[in-house]
């Protein structure tokens, strides 16, 4: 007992969490400046080249995988990483900064749909006991007034959701790849595939590429602080944490992303979006603890954390 307490790394996971929600501070105010686009395509490029040294041998790992683990890992890149990321920024420039992030609690419940549906994962029946609080409380978090939404009000929350669901495909394909790559090959997969994917998202946009001096900044820290720094430092504390106890630590995600938005980003929630967040929480959070039983209601947790996950997330 007292060995397993001492590997515990509940603080590792917790504290990349928080750091994930600090990346309204860098986000909000460069999506006010750039498209979205943009800023994800020097995202991904920062990061691509600090993982570099791995990309080749990555790519060598690959072509051994098969044609099912090279689909999963094209996917992973170019959609649960660029177009999920480009998602979450667009969510800022239409929303709040708070809403987009706490929103993100919602990708426990599509990732285990998704395992349902792609993996062949048992789901029990009172799965929906979770779901249709998360999914209503959702709901009254996204809008000021949940019974009178506007087009603009749904298009930031519908942003925001569909990038949860994006990289909730991306835990699930990367449980699939993980199973014959190792963590560093699909993380840098993810990036390598990704870069030239969210360039091409710019491009058919029509978002210029051009930025100015005084914005590089806070890209860098956006890509190094709640990216690849978080996400190492998740991973690394997930392989010695248990679930439950790590979906408890994740509650510092959405904690400091609404204390950030409150306090430095003059972001204002009505007592409804309050009560709407708590209630997903609270729902994802029984989720995963249940899921910790004899008889769990979801996804049973795998030997090894996932592989992949949103970057930012």
């Amino acid at each position: 007992m007292a060995r397993t307490r001492e590997a515990d790394r509940l603080w590792a996971v917790a504290l990349a969490a928080a750091m994930w929600g600090t990346s309204a501070l860098m986000r909000e105010p460069l999506a006010r400046e750039l498209p979205a686009a943009t800023i994800v395509v020097y995202e991904h490029a920062v990061i691509a080249v600090l993982l570099l040294p791995w990309i080749v041998p990555a790519v060598r790992a690959l072509a051994k995988a098969g044609p099912v683990v090279a689909a999963s890992v094209v996917v992973i890149g170019a959609g649960s990483s660029a177009l999920a990321t480009t998602l979450f920024t667009m969510a800022f420039a239409a929303g709040d900064p708070i809403t987009p992030q706490v929103l993100q609690k919602l990708q426990p419940v599509f990732a285990i749909l998704l395992a349902l549906a792609l993996l062949g994962e048992r789901l029990a029946p009172r799965f929906a006991l979770f779901a249709v609080p998360a999914l209503v409380g959702a709901w009254f978090l996204a809008f000021p007034d949940p019974f009178a939404v506007s087009v603009s009000d749904a298009r930031g929350a519908a942003l925001a959701v569909g990038a949860a669901l994006l990289w909730a495909a991306g835990t699930v394909l990367g449980r699939l790849a993980g199973a014959r790559l190792s963590f560093m090959h699909v993380t840098a997969l993810r990036f390598a595939i990704g870069l030239p994917a969210a360039l091409v998202i710019a491009l058919a946009s029509g978002s210029s590429l051009a930025i100015e001096a005084g914005q590089v900044p806070g890209i860098v820290l956006l890509a190094l602080i709640p990216g690849l720094a978080a996400l190492t430092l998740y991973y690394w504390g997930l392989r010695r944490t248990a679930a439950s106890r790590a979906t408890l630590g994740e509650l510092a995600f959405p904690l400091v992303s609404a204390l950030v938005g409150v306090a430095l980003l003059d972001a204002q929630l009505t007592w409804g979006q309050w009560a709407g967040g708590a209630v997903v929480l609270a729902a994802v959070t029984a989720l995963a603890l249940d899921r910790s039983g004899p008889r769990p209601s979801g996804v049973e947790a795998p030997a090894e954390p996932p592989v992949v996950e949103a970057a930012g997330r």
